[in-house]
């Protein structure tokens, strides 16, 4: 693992020189005269911004997404194995970060904001054994994380939900004790897996849509979109779509105004600055 990539030389040098971008951007991210957190905002591979976590809540953002790959016991993030670097863990990128965070803002990732961050974990490596080291791995930090415990949900400063690889399923759901939910599917509507199991629901949006936003929106794919955040709000939970156009200009806002016309529950990008104007100029 120590001779992966040159990224752990880089990686080094990097983090010497963000120390005090980050610090100023946790102060900023507490502080209240900071960053109003935005409520339907999901950063998609955070961690491959600039500053993992930090970026993200500098622009308000509730949700932010780390793709994971179990090696050697250790859970690295990075979105292809040939750029996994020991140095960039789940702990170092975000369950550390975030634990002095909330520490600093008593009890809350943004002070005096009471909902939970959404750590939207995706196990690159095969589901089940992932799945069983991650739950080791949040072991030290429960206090921070909404839990289910015998039939119960407790919220808490961060809610874990594991995506990825559909092997973490079985384990998750023989479980009494956890501390992360499970990312269903549209076919999980409406099913005995109710949101203390499946808060979220995720679909890529081509796999359901033809429009782009380019031209008018097809009625009939309109009707849809309406008709599946209705059925996830009945069961109490969430709807996101991936893979919806991520590039800045008129086919992506035309989108994203149907989206927010449907009252979907998480935009999906990895354009922080952009989802940030356009939510607060709709005044959110």
């Amino acid at each position: 693992m120590a001779h992966l990539t040159r990224r752990s030389a880089v990686a080094a040098l990097a983090a010497a020189v963000a120390v005090p971008a980050l610090a100023g951007t946790a102060r900023a991210a507490g502080h209240p005269s900071g960053p109003s957190p935005l409520r339907r905002t999901h950063a998609h591979n955070d961690y491959e911004h600039t500053h993992p976590l930090f970026d993200a809540l500098a622009h308000g953002f509730t949700s932010v997404e780390a793709d994971i790959f179990l090696v050697d016991g250790q859970l690295l993030v990075g979105h292809d194995p040939s750029e996994l670097d020991p140095s960039r863990t789940l702990e170092s990128l975000y369950l550390d970060p975030l634990r002095k965070l909330i520490r600093a803002n008593h009890g809350s990732v943004y002070r005096g904001y009471r909902h939970p961050l959404q750590l939207l974990i995706d196990i690159k490596t095969e589901g089940a054994a992932t799945y069983l080291e991650l739950d080791r791995h949040l072991g030290p930090y429960r206090h921070l994380f909404s839990s289910y415990a015998h039939g119960r949900v407790r919220t808490s400063a961060i809610t874990a939900v594991v995506s990825g690889d559909r092997g973490a399923r079985t384990p998750m759901e023989a479980q009494q004790v956890r501390y992360a939910f499970y990312d269903g599917r549209l076919d999980d509507l409406g099913t005995a897996a109710t949101a203390s199991f499946i808060p979220l629901i995720s679909e890529a949006w081509t796999g359901h849509f033809t429009w782009t936003g380019a031209g008018p929106f097809p009625a009939a794919e309109r009707a849809l979109l309406r008709d599946l955040v209705a059925r996830t709000h009945a069961g109490r939970q969430r709807l996101r779509f991936w893979a919806t156009p991520d590039v800045a200009g008129p086919e992506r806002d035309a989108l994203w105004r149907e989206l927010y016309a449907a009252g979907i529950d998480w935009f999906n990008t990895d354009d922080l600055a952009g989802l940030e104007a356009f939510l607060r100029a709709h005044g959110e």
